[in-house]
């Protein structure tokens, strides 16, 4: 077979118009194992099947790039990138976009082989194309764009091709097609900000770190809206963090919060606004930013009473980012009824709301109630067990009933709340106690599906493993739980046949 496909591909180059032998190339490679081809790579001519893309013949094109795809495997990036590099910047400014990510996908794997990537460090060309297609129609050719550029970005020499030569002024051109456009460079340049002070510090330099803070704080409720997004992915990073603070940046958005009640827009861009400073406190310090920006804490209070459900399920959300860790627990818990009042809504919320905003609603209620047992206090469960009782009238029974309902989402984010408090002894007692609770955790029969099943088994799990629960539900619960965690997820109990003498 590979004999055969050499020959064909030898065919192909002296052909003008080979659809007949391009489409037996392309069933008889289908049948070659890759490493055959790998052992053949020397002999593999790929320029005329190059040439070929050149002739304005949609078949044809389609027949060489799927052919390459698979025939390129087998070269070595370094050879891509020496013998290919004619072809690679023809690729680029191909008319087909299936050229062009055929193209960038090579650029991708010549850009993670440390040896193959100054090949494209040193193709001024070619590396100014690849800043051009972030600026086409195709979105995967310009997320394939910005994926290589953002890996050359990991290397001294590749940030000093980008920022300190002609391709800045390229990358600046591009960022003038449209909107669209300019926020695709703008998360460019985020990404490669994010991976290190040395490469903020580029990034800054440039100015386009600086364009993005001008518009994220301008006018443009829509622009605000986009650019928060792209600062709150920067600010996931430790030096991304003190370069906003430094800059005034956190202040900023903390003073157009404030000014949002008389802005009549504020609805547009409030939401991103909000889950900036959500998790920036979970990255920070929960205590240190809401005492600094007490806005950010009220804003998430007010926005619960909303009528807007966008509103209320970002609040939501963002409670429970403040949530997840201990000391955001404690700023929650200093807020006093106003947050038990604030858990009676969520517990509205999780029985009343759209299907999409009860699934937000449980999510945040299993990461305000979990607390790891090595962080479990007397303190933390009496207030934890305080908090659940503000949820509703009968907690447990609102989220069976929840958990009962014909939807596996709802389903698994109620069983997600029982498996948060399923470690905390004061949960294990209220499960005990609630009729039927024990049989419906041990019945398998309830989950049909593979997101139940994992999550029905995470609750028999996080209740097996607990130190207390064998003393709360007694011994034989306990010895059942155990059983069923060592049957695993999927089991299925054997169905009993009886042979009745006679029987046919």
């Amino acid at each position: 077979m590979e004999a055969q496909a050499l020959a064909l591909l030898r065919e192909v180059s002296r052909l003008e118009a080979p659809l007949e032998e391009l489409r037996a190339l392309q069933s008889v490679l289908q049948t070659v194992p890759l490493s055959e081809l790998r052992e053949q790579a020397a002999e593999l001519r790929l320029g005329p099947l190059f040439s070929l893309l050149n002739e304005n013949h949609r078949e044809q094109t389609t027949l060489c790039v799927s052919i390459l795809e698979r025939l390129l495997q087998a070269v070595e990036p370094v050879h891509v990138a020496r013998n290919l590099r004619v072809d690679l910047q023809r690729g680029l400014t191909h008319s087909n976009d299936s050229v062009k990510i055929l193209t960038l996908s090579q650029v991708g794997r010549i850009v993670e082989n440390s040896e193959a990537v100054t090949e494209i460090l040193n193709n001024a060309e070619l590396l100014k194309q690849i800043v051009y297609c972030i600026g086409g129609d195709n979105l995967s050719v310009a997320k394939a764009a910005i994926k290589s550029l953002s890996r050359i970005s990991l290397t001294q020499a590749g940030l000093e091709a980008l920022f300190e030569s002609n391709l800045l002024d390229d990358l600046k051109s591009v960022m003038k097609t449209n909107d669209v456009v300019r926020y695709r460079v703008y998360e460019l340049i985020v990404e490669i900000s994010s991976v290190s002070p040395e490469s903020l510090n580029y990034c800054t330099t440039s100015g386009l770190v600086t364009q993005l803070l001008r518009e994220l704080t301008g006018e443009d409720v829509l622009v605000r809206a986009t650019c928060v997004e792209m600062v709150t992915s920067l600010a996931y990073t430790q030096h991304g963090r003190q370069y906003l603070s430094q800059e005034g940046v956190i202040d900023q958005i903390s003073n157009i919060i404030v000014g949002a009640d008389s802005d009549p827009f504020s609805s547009f861009y409030l939401p991103g606004f909000v889950k900036f400073f959500g998790n920036l406190a979970i990255m920070d310090s929960p205590q240190q930013i809401c005492e600094r920006y007490p806005v950010f804490v009220e804003k998430v209070f007010e926005m619960t009473e909303s009528q807007d459900p966008t509103m209320i399920g970002v609040a939501v959300d963002t409670i429970g980012i403040l949530g997840s860790n201990v000391e955001g627990k404690q700023v929650l818990q200093k807020t006093g009824t106003r947050f038990e009042r604030l858990l009676m809504k969520i517990g509205y919320q999780a029985k009343n709301a759209s299907t999409e905003l009860k699934i937000r609603c449980l999510d945040a209620i299993s990461s305000i109630f979990y607390i790891p047992p090595e962080q479990q206090t007397d303190d933390l469960l009496r207030m934890t067990e305080s908090w659940f009782s503000s949820l509703s009238r009968d907690p447990l029974e609102l989220f069976r009933g929840i958990s009962n309902q014909p939807f596996p989402e709802l389903h698994c984010a109620a069983l997600k709340v029982f498996t948060a408090i399923a470690n905390q002894p004061w949960a294990q007692k209220l499960m005990f106690n609630s009729p039927g609770f024990v049989e419906y955790v041990m019945d398998r029969s309830v989950e049909h599906d593979k997101a139940s099943k994992d999550a029905k088994y995470e609750l028999v799990k996080a209740l097996a493993n607990s130190k207390t629960v064998a003393e709360i539900f007694g011994n034989p619960n306990y010895l059942r739980l155990r059983t069923y965690l060592s049957e695993g997820p999927y089991y299925v109990k054997p169905i009993s046949t009886t042979a009745v003498e006679g029987a046919e």
